[in-house]
């Protein structure tokens, strides 16, 4: 029996490589979407503390500029807050894009393997139809050799 010897299997290679890269850049991505919201979770936990500070501040007799200052952290906290938002919402997508490329890269791997597995098909027909015809020359010629003589 003949070896098999798929034509096309350094491009099924290829996908296979490239659908681990997909897979590599996927989990990056969820990591560092991962790590935004935990900065963004920090944050928020930062400005309420800032918050429950200025509560205090104000049920006490302190001076003003202690009050001011605490609205001043509070105010930049929410930009903080805002801007990490962002950057959650960015990696967020870069997240799904990745999830899209790396969809690509598994259906780009399946195809090749359906072609492999179409061809080994289509061989092992033609080595069945060789081995039959071998089989039937046998039997021919075993055939005619008794009648023959």
């Amino acid at each position: 029996m003949a070896r098999f010897r798929y034509r096309m299997q350094n491009i099924l290679n290829i996908r296979e490589k490239q659908e681990e890269q997909q897979k590599s850049a996927f989990a990056m991505a969820q990591a560092r979407l991962a790590e935004e919201e935990e900065k963004l979770e920090q944050l928020k936990i930062r400005r309420a503390v800032y918050v429950d500070k200025g509560n205090e501040l104000r049920n006490e007799a302190v001076p003003a500029i202690d009050i001011i200052e605490n609205n001043n952290a509070v105010a930049v906290m929410d930009e903080m807050i805002a801007s990490q938002n962002s950057n959650v919402l960015r990696a967020g997508k870069q997240v799904e894009l990745e999830r899209q490329r790396l969809t690509e890269a598994i259906q780009e791997r399946k195809i090749q393997e359906r072609l492999r597995e179409k061809a080994f098909e289509a061989f092992l027909r033609e080595e069945r139809a060789e081995e039959a015809k071998i089989n039937d020359e046998r039997t021919s010629f075993v055939y005619g050799g008794k009648t023959g003589g």
